[in-house]
């Protein structure tokens, strides 16, 4: 993997033994504690200038996936790639931290790990930052979108992900739609997914949404959703970028009749990778709900 250049990720690194595996996370600064979990093809790189920002004030963590940024990239005989593992894993990097009033910031698949493990433990969550991102199946009146239809359904899914790298390397063009990414943050982001074997994670992912009952994760997607109202009485702070084509305005609608007390803010130029496109906005946004008695 190419190194990534200090001036964009200047943090030490941080390790959990997962069995035979060991998983990445930043921890950077004291305080109460703010851990942000990133979805599919990022990884910590996503939350760097909101890390950079809560440090001062917070204890902030940032975990890698496994198969993700800095963490061990298994093969499957190795390693399950499904969200109950996923979830397990998060579950013990909190428990391995001894963290609770957590605030929790997700986006993307990160919200259905963060929250799929939030809901099973409500009374560690003490607020919550929702990101372009779903805990819950797909909208009613939303189609699954057919670009992720190709990667997931399709036998072009492996030789555009892993041999070519496109999920990643596309998504710093098309994630981002009020400004472009550098050249440098677009290597940055792709960095870790430099070899076929190292792709394994970004394909997987897309494989493991669960669309039909019978498929893995279903039930879990379906038990999380159910139980979401647990947090109505928290407090919570939606940002959304209104040009993402896969959590779109149906996702937000859904989020605003779980969550009908959060504040939301809608950013109507900014994709996916609203961190990205919206930064200079947003992360003040969190530090003053974060700063909220």
């Amino acid at each position: 993997m190419k190194e990534i250049p200090k001036h964009l990720y200047p943090f030490d690194k941080h390790w959990l033994e997962l069995d035979d595996l060991r998983l990445h996370f930043l921890d950077e600064g004291d305080g109460k504690p703010v851990v942000a979990v990133h979805g599919n093809p990022t990884w910590s790189f996503y939350y760097r200038d909101l890390v950079r920002d809560l440090r001062s004030d917070y204890r902030v963590i940032v975990p890698d996936h496994i198969g993700c940024g800095l963490s061990d990239k298994p093969s499957d005989d190795v390693y399950e790639y499904t969200l109950e593992r996923r979830i397990g894993d998060f579950s013990r990097l909190i428990d391995d931290l001894g963290l609770d009033d957590i605030n929790l910031v997700v986006h993307d698949w990160g919200g259905m790990i963060g929250l799929g493990w939030a809901v099973r433990n409500p009374d560690r969550v003490k607020r919550l930052v929702i990101l372009n991102t779903a805990a819950f199946h797909l909208p009613k009146g939303k189609s699954f979108p057919w670009q992720l239809w190709m990667v997931r359904d399709t036998p072009l899914g492996p030789l555009m992900v892993r041999g070519f790298n496109s999920f990643a390397r596309g998504a710093t063009h098309m994630a981002c739609t009020r400004k472009k990414l550098s050249k440098e943050v677009r290597d940055a982001y792709c960095a870790p997914y430099d070899s076929w074997a190292d792709r394994i994670a970004t394909l997987r992912f897309v494989q493991d949404i669960p669309l039909r009952q019978s498929e893995p994760g279903y039930d879990i997607v379906s038990d999380t959703a159910a139980r979401l109202e647990v947090f109505r009485d928290r407090p919570a702070l939606v940002c959304w970028g209104d040009k993402d084509f896969v959590f779109d305005h149906n996702f937000l609608a859904e989020w605003q009749q779980i969550l009908p007390d959060a504040d939301v803010h809608r950013f109507a130029d900014c994709g996916h990778y609203i961190l990205e496109d919206a930064s200079e906005e947003i992360i003040p946004l969190i530090r003053t709900f974060l700063s909220e008695t």
